[in-house]
C-alpha cells in the first residue's frame, strides 16, 4: 500500500536524490518540507511525477507547521541539516538551530502523532581515523566529533536515541559516508572541482590531499535509506558505506583526467582547521541483516557520470558559482 512520506530537506542534495528514488521504486506520495536555503533548489525536484510530490516551504523549527504536516503522513525521513563544515567554522549558530532544535521539534511531533521516524546522519560524528589504521567505523564506535557541524549531528543522533528510549518513538538512525552525484551543491569538494574545470579555474586541494573519504553514490544511499525505512529494526543504527575509500589527491587528479586535463593542474591551498584525516565505514550490519548492497561500486564510472551531469546542467549550478568562489577566495582557499 502506498504511503505518505514527509521528507525534510527534500530539495537538498541527498534529500532530492531520495525523493527521485522513491518516485522510481515505490508508489508512495512525498511531502517535502524544505526551507529553501542556499543549499537547496526547487529545480532538484523537477521530473518527479505530477501529483506525487508536494513541496512545502518552511522551517523544521516551526513547531505548528511541523505538527500540521505530521497529521497527514505515515512516516518521516529527516534529511534537513546544515551540513557544510567550512560554514560551521565560520558561523556555528545555524547548525545548532537546524540540527539540534530542528531535530527536537520533529521528534516531539513524531511522539505526539506516533509516526515512524528515520534520522539521516553522518560518519563524521565518529571523528576520524589515522591514515594507516586498518579499522573502520561501526555502529559501536564511540562518538568523537571534531567540528561544529559534526558535533551538532552527534547531538541530534543522541536526541533520537533518547526519544526512542524515553518516549517509545519508533525511530531508526543511519550514518552515511561521503555522498557524490547529481544535485550536490558546488560548495562541496567534488562538484566544486568539476565546476572549476568547466569554468577554466584551477581546482583547489586542501593541504597535501592525503585526507581520505569513503565515497558513496547518492543513489546507493537512497536505496539504503528506503531499505531501513521498510525493514529496519526500531531503535537501531545502521552505517551506510560502499567501500569507496579514496584520498582527496586521488579524487582531484581523477576529475582532471576524466575532464581531459593534466592530472597535476591544480593548486594546493591552506588546510581546513581540524581537518579530519580519514573516514571509513563498515556497513556489514546493513548488508547482512537487511540485505542491502551498493550498486555503484566503480568509483571512476560514478565520478564520470557526475562530471557529465554537471556539464549538462550548468543552468542548475551557475547562479551559485561566483558567490561560492568569492567565499573561498576570502579565506585563501
Amino acid at each position: 500500500m502506498a504511503r505518505r512520506l514527509l521528507v525534510t530537506g527534500g530539495a537538498g542534495f541527498i534529500g532530492s536524490n531520495f525523493v527521485h528514488h522513491v518516485m522510481e521504486h515505490t508508489d508512495d506520495h512525498v511531502v517535502v518540507l524544505d526551507k529553501l536555503t542556499y543549499a537547496s533548489n526547487k529545480a532538484s525536484l523537477e521530473g518527479c511525477p505530477t501529483g506525487r510530490v508536494e513541496l512545502v516551504v518552511g522551517d523544521i523549527t516551526d513547531a505548528p507547521l511541523v505538527d500540521e504536516l505530521f497529521e497527514n503522513v505515515d512516516a518521516v525521513v529527516h534529511y534537513a541539516a546544515e551540513s557544510h563544515n567550512d560554514n560551521s567554522l565560520d558561523n556555528p549558530r545555524p547548525f545548532l538551530d537546524t540540527n539540534i532544535v530542528g531535530t527536537y521539534t520533529l521528534l516531539e511531533a513524531a511522539r505526539r502523532h506516533g509516526r515512524r521516524f528515520h534520522h539521516i546522519s553522518t560518519d563524521e560524528v565518529y571523528g576520524d581515523l589515522e591514515l594507516d589504521d586498518p579499522a573502520r567505523f561501526t555502529e559501536t564506535t564511540p562518538y568523537n566529533p571534531s567540528s561544529p557541524y559534526s558535533s551538532t549531528k552527534a547531538g541530534s543522533d543522541l536526541l533520537v536515541r533518547a526519544w526512542v528510549r524515553s518516549f517509545g518513538v519508533e525511530a531508526t538512525i543511519s550514518n552515511c559516508s561521503n555522498n557524490y552525484g547529481p544535485y550536490q551543491h558546488i560548495e562541496k569538494f567534488i562538484p566544486r572541482q568539476i565546476t572549476n574545470v568547466i569554468r577554466g579555474i584551477r581546482p583547489k586541494l586542501y593541504g597535501t590531499g592525503e585526507n581520505v573519504r569513503d565515497w558513496i553514490h547518492a543513489e546507493d544511499h537512497s536505496a539504503a535509506v528506503l531499505t531501513i525505512l521498510d525493514r529496519g529494526v526500531m531503535g537501531e543504527t545502521y552505517l551506510i558505506g560502499a567501500d569507496g575509500e579514496k584520498d582527496n589527491k586521488t579524487v582531484i587528479e581523477l576529475i582532471l583526467t576524466l575532464m581531459g586535463q593534466d592530472a597535476g593542474a591544480y593548486d594546493h591551498v591552506k588546510d581546513r582547521p581540524g581537518h579530519d584525516l580519514r573516514y571509513a565505514i563498515d556497513s556489514t550490519k546493513l548488508r547482512t541483516e537487511l540485505g542491502w548492497a551498493p550498486k555503484y561500486v566503480d568509483f571512476e564510472a560514478g565520478l564520470s557520470a557526475a562530471v557529465d551531469w554537471y556539464r549538462a546542467n550548468e543552468a542548475w549550478w551557475a547562479p551559485s558559482k561566483d558567490g561560492v568562489e568569492a567565499f573561498y577566495a576570502s579565506k585563501g582557499q
